[in-house]
């Protein structure tokens, strides 16, 4: 729509519809071209889509403030004590111990495991002729690294997958965690604090080990600080690692010249992963508090209001990427917010580059064509993330 017959009394940006969820860019688009900075009844906050602004957010944490939670919806206890809730120095401290202990393992040992994952996990599909790449593969992988990571009991590998999608998730209707989401986050908590508590008993080689004895000048990380790194990494991890491979494997089902490319060359997928990365992010949008008043394209947004910041849409944006709704595997996305930015660019965006890059490797030697068979799909419902609850995919090219 035209700017001079909309309103901002008249548009409506709502991130807890399931229409949303589906098709997020129209109105992304609205937001940029017409009103970006908006203030959303729905989610009781303003809203920045453009890139530039998104990143001068992202870049200032003294004016847009995480330390009040940086989830849409945040759960009770959690603001202040996290990596992505907390802000310099705290966050400093926090990002420097925990990017201690992730360099001593994580990516020198984490190869191997993962193309085991793959392996198996093929092996399950292998005489499938359609397959849910979430449930019966993507999501398996990321537990599995995950558990690798942290050591820990297999037997409970369904439970903390279901509580950690629980997690992520909002009420459509009551725009809010319901008492579901609220008691899977404390079973994440309960679980994490008895692995820490039996780790510290019995340490060993994995990630939370060296999470427990990470220092820096002699400081190390509180109890409940790894509990709440933990708790976070694994809802974070499960949704952000097996959200972005579904997300991917859907643009290649998608774009099926893409997806040949890739099978006919490896090479290309580092390359391809920053543009999925770009394109179809799994993680939407977050917020920041902020702690001046400020002024941006003619509204002024007051101290204390909650800011959305969604990466979703300043990944689409002309203004810094050229035919932005195009999926071009060759692009080279420069900066894109994939990942997100400033001091809370994710510590993990490594690790995850490197799995991902595995996982396709491996599944598109043995899957080189397939093609999506859900016309509709069902999304999960959060203001935050986005990505496929199912993901069916049939081996072979598709019918003409």
């Amino acid at each position: 729509m035209a700017s001079e017959t909309l309103t901002a009394d008249r548009f409506r940006f709502d991130p807890y519809s399931p229409a949303n969820d589906a098709d997020p860019f129209p109105a992304y688009k609205v937001l940029r071209d017409d009103f970006p900075a908006f203030w959303c009844e729905e989610a009781g906050m303003w809203v920045l889509s453009r890139y530039d602004d998104v990143l001068a957010a992202l870049s200032n944490w003294r004016t847009y403030s995480s330390a009040k939670g940086n989830l849409v919806d945040e759960f009770p206890g959690r603001a202040g004590s996290t990596l992505g809730s907390s802000d310099p120095p705290r966050h400093d401290r926090l990002r420097g111990l925990i990017q201690s202990a992730m360099t001593k393992r994580a990516l020198d040992h984490i190869l191997e495991p993962a193309r085991a994952s793959v392996a198996a996990h093929l092996a399950e599909i292998e005489g499938k002729d359609t397959f849910d790449f979430v449930s019966e593969f993507g999501s398996k992988i990321t537990v599995d690294l995950l558990f690798y990571l942290f050591d820990m009991p297999r037997d409970q590998a369904e439970e903390v997958r279901d509580n950690a999608v629980l997690m992520v998730q909002t009420d459509a209707e009551t725009r809010q965690k319901s008492p579901e989401h609220l008691a899977a986050f404390q079973w994440m908590a309960d679980f994490a604090e008895r692995l820490v508590q039996e780790r510290k008993n019995n340490p060993g080689e994995d990630l939370l080990s060296n999470f427990i004895t990470a220092e820096i000048d002699g400081e190390k990380l509180l109890d409940k600080e790894v509990q709440l790194t933990v708790t976070t990494l694994i809802m974070a991890g499960i949704e952000s690692l097996s959200g972005f491979m579904g997300m991917f494997a859907l643009n290649l089902a998608d774009y099926p010249e893409a997806r040949a490319a890739l099978a006919a060359d490896p090479a290309l997928i580092p390359d391809a992963i920053e543009e999925s990365l770009r394109f179809n992010t799994s993680a939407q949008r977050f917020k920041r508090c902020l702690q001046v008043d400020t002024e941006l394209h003619g509204q002024t947004m007051k101290a204390g209001d909650f800011v959305m910041l969604c990466y979703g849409s300043a990944n689409r944006d002309e203004r810094q990427f050229a035919d932005p709704d195009t999926y071009d595997i060759t692009r080279r996305p420069k900066r894109h917010l994939g990942f997100g930015g400033g001091v809370h660019s994710c510590l993990g965006a490594m690790l995850a580059r490197v799995a991902c890059q595995v996982v396709f490797e491996e599944f598109l030697k043995a899957v080189p064509e397939f093609h999506g068979v859900d016309a509709a799909l069902s999304w999960v419902p959060s203001s935050n993330f986005r990505s496929p609850q199912a993901l069916w995919l049939r081996k072979g090219l598709a019918a003409i």
